[in-house]
């Protein structure tokens, strides 16, 4: 340690009482984190690149301030897939410091671990307040049966108006109008359902249409369209 010569001719002054820092809640518990290893606690948040041209949802399950759990989330961008990959290898066995200062490939990916690293050691947490925190493995329920993430894509013109392309149940494949060529419900397949039934076995349309299902007024439209077509 190198001191420079005004400090090292002033006299001492004893520094009092240490208070330590203000203590945060982790997964039930008050602690006042110190070390990286005083961390736990599951959160979720979301990281952008600098073009904004595409979005990551990030969730991590810390125990003791070590990555035990990853789910990486992405929309907007071809390369972000192959990235988040990646980032799935990379992520798991850190710590959220050695992540923090890790290439996690992309941008999007690198701003939601920021985000995640203040939510966590300030005591943000989903888990903040739940007792022992979630299980590994608990990312997954967000993803429903099927494993797929949640998805909205809508299209609209002035000209032409809005189309339902998918929605959090599924791909869209008809929307229902009223006689006013008002949207007043959806028809979806669930992708998640049909996949499954085809590695079942079961015929791909048979699969589909099993998979298909309906929301809204659906039954009293009066006529229903193909967004992707008309």
């Amino acid at each position: 340690m190198i001191y420079s010569a005004e400090v090292q001719h002033m006299c001492p002054v004893a520094k009092g009482a240490y208070h330590g820092p203000a203590p945060i809640p982790e997964e039930g518990k008050w602690v006042q984190a110190k070390e990286i290893g005083d961390i736990s606690g599951l959160t979720h948040g979301i990281g952008w690149c600098a073009p904004q041209q595409g979005a990551c949802k990030l969730t991590l399950n810390v125990k003791n301030g070590v990555i035990e759990e990853a789910l990486v989330e992405t929309i907007g961008c071809s390369g972000m897939t192959h990235s988040a990959a990646m980032a799935s290898e990379i992520l798991i066995g850190k710590t959220i410091l050695e992540a923090l200062n890790t290439d996690l490939v992309c941008d999007a990916i690198n701003t939601a671990m920021r985000e995640l690293f203040l939510q966590i050691v300030y005591g943000r947490t989903q888990t903040a307040f739940s007792e022992g925190g979630l299980p590994i493995g608990a990312s997954l329920e967000d993803l429903g049966k099927g494993l797929r993430s949640q998805v909205g894509t809508m299209f609209a013109t002035r000209e032409k108006g809005p189309r339902y392309l998918e929605m959090a149940e599924g791909y869209c494949t008809r929307i229902a109008l009223n006689k006013d060529d008002e949207i007043i419900g959806y028809e979806f397949v669930n992708l998640g359902k049909m996949m499954e039934a085809i590695k079942k076995g079961t015929d791909a349309n048979e699969a589909m249409e099993k998979a298909k299902s309906h929301y809204g007024q659906w039954d009293t439209a009066a006529k229903y369209i193909d967004p992707r077509q008309e």
